[in-house]
């Protein structure tokens, strides 16, 4: 966590140059078994090793403590010889690499990318000798590692990956927060079991060790590879090793046409507490820099959305009376947007669900009858975006697929030439589809196939100057430091599970910082005032009105929406509420981050800033508590107003969710805030100098 001695280095790096790059050495070694590196700070460790019969193997520690046992790495295919064991070291390479770089938008102004890498050479020791080498980073919040197959001649050009043996054996039956893996969807509720109980799991997967240690397992820089979920080892105790998402009807995982093959990098990020794993920069540190040249462009997001209706009944996809997609119901959306969000200081956007021809009668299953150019006949289109403009509202273009990638493979060429004529800047894309995508039948949405359309379309969007929020998408890991217009997904059981099951349980949203969001931006939607969902009364949000307003500062989107039906925001008389004003000002984007308290599954305050402006968010579970807040991290020399939006002292959970207090006081850096907290509560605070007009 910061000190208020790292918070003012970081200030200092805001001024002047912001990267720099410092290769402090390469050098290589001979052939030998085992190669050994460490983290900068000295405190991870990370040995490589060849067992008796030349099987590859790493372990890792931490401040001399075991936390990964050796394991195992290499391939099965379906023509060639595993590459597995046999193995000599060639050689082996290390270098120091150090630099700092600001991402176009994020939770940091300037990211530190620092780490030591092992890179070890190795060969078969009998015919045909294949070659494989293997890249370890250590980094001070983590390890990446990657195999590379380089280009030979005694390798066939055409490879189908069956299997990539990947293992991670565990030091101890760690506690585990995951949820269960189908190849298609994240939608699920987290899971705290001993890992012993573990069986077929997605990442990002965590864990906490007896000693206090956490880990989280994902994957960074996914590209033409098919998507990484866990499964245990039966044969060997607290055991899990990668599996990949199939090809279409097949055994085959991945397909590659030619050498080299460079796997995404397996991540393991590490922390003494809970709140370094979300203060972790490892993910984007993996990434490759931003391959868009002009990104002024790319803006993120605070937007209002006919969405909300649809879930809760009063209005429809579909055309008819209740259809929400109409051409009055937009431009109420407009307005509203432009008077009551901050338009002058933040990008402000709409989204229209339903506007498209293709919703009505069964559309799950019909996906291709959608056309994503031709509005229905009460939605003028071209009118709604240039009213949008003469506003200053962006408009969002939703493209609902169905699961039907031919259909829309089909249109997208055309229909982004259109919405970039149009002035249209931002579309979020929809791929509904639970049991496999429909066409062409058999692919999973985490298989190679979707994870080369996904990322094809965020390239196709970025030549139209597109932003691009996906909805049942692959796990995000990291690619939008590499293509910046990639705003935010969804892969999660989001707000929407409130309107039309029995929901997520407090804790759920306790759980997400140091799972779901390890992997990257989520699209969940908080902000829904109506707790008790008036026209469901089967249906209700499970938290205060006051967590939704934390939610903004506790989950980070490069695209945050203002979800809920519009009079829901206001009062009786039609005024709107005072809590409203939190949600107007929150920004989306930050220079800072971090996370002074943390216990998975309990509770959670982030620490975020914005140029002069701090802004802190808790949550906790279905448990009540008090979260005390050092504001150590305010310039000693100044004082600010602090306004603080919380839980009533007659705000409950089950009967008076929506009570929120409003409170305005002057702080300083030797203060300390107090967040109480109902079952279910929140408490959202935002802070700036005194003697500015707010």
């Amino acid at each position: 966590m910061f000190s208020r001695k790292r918070i003012v280095l970081m200030g200092a790096l805001f001024i002047g140059v912001i990267v720099t790059l410092s290769v402090l050495g390469v050098f290589e070694n001979e052939p030998k078994t085992n190669g050994v590196v460490e983290s900068p700070n000295g405190k991870i460790g990370l040995n490589f090793t060849l067992t008796d019969t030349g099987v590859p193997n790493y372990e890792l520690s931490y401040n001399d403590t075991s936390i990964i046992e050796p394991s195992s790495l290499g391939f099965e295919f379906t023509s060639l010889k595993p590459l597995y064991n046999n193995f000599q070291i060639i050689k082996t390479s290390t270098k120091e690499f150090d630099e700092t770089w600001e991402p176009v938008w994020g939770e940091k102004k300037v990211i530190k990318n620092h780490y030591n890498q092992l890179t070890v050479y190795l060969e078969e020791n009998e015919s045909p000798n294949r070659k494989m080498n293997i890249e370890f980073r250590v980094y001070d919040d983590g390890v990446g590692f990657r195999y590379v197959i380089p280009k030979q001649d005694n390798v066939s050009k055409q490879i189908e990956i069956t299997a990539e043996n990947t293992e991670f054996t565990f030091a101890g039956d760690y506690k585990s927060w995951w949820i269960p893996n189908d190849w298609n969807s994240y939608e699920y509720k987290y899971q705290e079991t001993p890992l012993s109980e573990v069986k077929e799991i997605s990442t990002p997967f965590t864990m906490r060790t007896p000693e206090g240690i956490h880990l989280t397992v994902h994957e960074a820089a996914l590209i033409d590879y098919s998507g990484m979920a866990l499964e245990s080892v039966e044969e060997k105790k607290n055991t899990l090793k990668s599996i990949l998402a199939p090809w279409q009807l097949s055994d085959v995982k991945v397909k590659k046409e030619s050498l080299p093959i460079q796997t995404p990098w397996r991540t393991i990020q590490i922390g003494e507490d809970a709140g370094d794993l979300v203060e972790s920069d490892l993910i984007v540190n993996l990434n490759e820099p931003s391959v868009i040249e002009d990104t002024s462009w790319i803006n993120p997001m605070k937007y209002v959305g006919i969405w909300w209706g649809m879930h809760v009944g009063t209005s429809t996809w579909g055309s008819g009376p209740k259809h929400g997609a109409t051409t009055a119901n937009a431009e109420e959306h407009i307005d509203f947007a432009n008077e009551y969000l901050d338009s002058e200081n933040q990008n402000i956007g709409l989204l229209v669900e339903g506007w498209n021809k293709g919703w009505d009668g069964n559309w799950m299953d019909n996906g291709d009858l959608f056309n994503f150019t031709e509005p229905y006949p009460d939605y003028d289109l071209e009118e709604v975006v240039r009213y949008a403009k003469e506003k200053g509202v962006a408009y969002i273009a939703h493209n609902e697929t169905s699961g039907d990638i031919e259909n829309y493979e089909d249109q997208i060429d055309a229909a982004y030439d259109f919405y970039q004529e149009l002035g249209i800047g931002a579309i979020k894309s929809g791929y509904v589809a639970d049991h496999g995508i429909k066409d062409p039948v058999g692919h999973n949405h985490h298989g190679q196939y979707m994870v080369n359309h996904y990322l094809n379309a965020v390239k196709l969007a970025a030549e139209h100057e597109i932003m691009i929020n996906t909805h049942e998408p692959i796990m995000a890991t990291g690619l939008h430091r590499t293509y910046p217009n990639w705003m935010t997904r969804e892969g999660v059981m989001g707000q929407e599970y409130n309107a039309w099951s029995e929901g997520t349980p407090p804790e759920h949203l306790t759980i997400l910082p140091f799972t779901r969001m390890m992997a990257g931006p989520i699209d969940y939607t908080p902000g829904i005032f109506d707790i008790e969902i008036a026209n469901k009364p089967n249906n209700r949000v499970h938290t205060t009105r006051a967590q939704q307003l934390a939610l903004y500062v506790t989950i980070s989107s490069g695209m945050q929406m203002v979800p809920d039906l519009l009079d829901n925001y206001k009062d009786n008389k039609g005024e709107i509420l005072p809590e409203f004003k939190f949600i107007r000002d929150v920004p989306v984007t930050w220079d800072d981050t971090f996370v002074p308290n943390a216990q998975i599954g309990d509770y959670i305050t982030v620490v975020r800033r914005s140029g002069e402006e701090w802004y802190i968010g808790s949550t906790t579970d279905e448990h009540a508590r008090d979260l005390e807040i050092s504001l150590d991290f305010l310039n000693k020399e100044q004082e600010y107003v602090a306004e603080i939006y919380s839980d009533s002292p007659d705000a409950d959970l089950q009967t008076n969710p929506s009570a929120v207090a409003v409170n305005k006081v002057v702080v300083d850096a030797e203060d300390s805030l107090v967040a109480s907290l109902v079952a279910g509560g929140g408490h959202a605070v935002r802070i700036y100098p005194v003697g500015e007009n707010k």
